[in-house]
């Protein structure tokens, strides 16, 4: 006889083979999900990241008039300018900035430039055009045919000091040539005072060397002042054979035996042992010995002159020495120039 078993023992029998079931299950999905998670973790650690699209660089907003340069040109009335809007012909066209420093753009009006440079000027057009939605994305350029104020002043110790058209680049050495070039008094100091920062001046010494020479040829700018000064000079009077005025040198250090030296000597009418030096002072003109005699024998300590001194060297048959003032008379309408180096 078959043994049918009870309807709890069926009972417990089914709890136990659902239970192995979910225990089987469990052990299985994590057995399967752990390889996958180490892969992922591998794959993160040993595959570079994929490349994505850089995003793309905003364009740098327009300098604020205020942080602009000082010395930078900017825009003014009677200014020429050619405006030109990108994709946008009929937007573009020459104009010139009016007395109130605005010029006129199709389809928005007036635009104020004035004192602006000319980057600025073309942020300023671009927010108007963005303002009034005429061009989603406005592209300006602004460039200046002509600066009403497109003048270079020149003076000081040039042949023709002046004001001189702007107009196209100029560098120092341009203007200094078209001024007729330096005078034979000049120095090699140039100073260069600009426009929108004359509290500022730029002083520029010249040099004989090619490498100097190139870095001090310096761009001007419409509305700058180049002032060329006038080198110290000292003079020689009298019994030498090139009596005149003498440039010195950029360091100014002369002696007087290199002074006579430079005027030629003396003549074989010259008292050297009566050689006079007069010097300006606050009190008025020194005069002191000057032992020329000695000197050009190789004795005695050599002296120094300062700007503006004045030797004289007297001639054998004048026995006294003349007045300070016929000296300076003398030095400034006799005297020819000339170059100590």
């Amino acid at each position: 006889m078959q043994c049918v078993p009870s309807y709890p023992v069926r009972l417990s029998s089914l709890v136990m083979v659902l239970a192995l079931f979910g225990l089987f299950q469990a052990a299985g999905a994590q057995n399967g999900s752990l390889p996958q998670d180490a892969a992922q973790q591998q794959d993160a650690t040993t595959q570079p990241l994929a490349p994505t699209t850089p995003p793309l660089a905003p364009v740098p907003e327009k300098a604020s008039h205020s942080e602009t340069n000082s010395s930078a040109l900017v825009l003014g009335p009677g200014d020429e300018v050619e405006v030109t809007v990108y994709g946008a012909p009929d937007l573009s066209g020459h104009t010139r900035v009016s007395s109130e420093g605005n010029i006129s753009i199709p389809l928005i009006g007036y635009v104020r430039i004035a004192g602006l440079s000319s980057s600025e000027a073309e942020g300023a057009i671009e927010a108007k055009l963005r303002q009034f939605k005429v061009v989603n994305d406005p592209q300006v350029s602004v460039y200046v045919k002509e600066y009403s104020r497109g003048e270079i002043s020149v003076a000081g110790e040039v042949n023709r000091p002046g004001v001189y058209s702007a107009m196209g680049p100029h560098r120092l050495f341009d203007i200094l040539q078209t001024a007729g070039g330096l005078s034979e008094k000049a120095s090699g100091s140039v100073t260069i005072s600009h426009q929108n920062d004359e509290n500022k001046p730029v002083t520029v010494e010249l040099s004989k060397d090619p490498a100097e020479m190139v870095r001090s040829n310096i761009v001007l700018h419409p509305g700058d002042t180049v002032f060329v000064a006038k080198a110290p000079m000292v003079y020689v009077l009298g019994e030498v054979i090139k009596p005149g005025a003498y440039v010195l040198n950029s360091t100014g250090a002369i002696t007087v035996l290199q002074l006579v030296a430079a005027a030629g000597g003396p003549t074989h009418a010259a008292a050297v042992g009566g050689a006079r030096m007069l010097r300006r002072t606050p009190s008025g003109l020194q005069e002191s010995r000057v032992p020329l005699k000695a000197l050009l024998r190789g004795k005695g300590t050599d002296i120094p002159v300062s700007p503006e001194d004045i030797i004289f060297v007297p001639s054998s048959r004048v026995k006294d020495f003349i007045a300070a003032s016929s000296v300076v008379a003398t030095s400034a309408a006799t005297a020819a120039v000339y170059r100590v180096y």
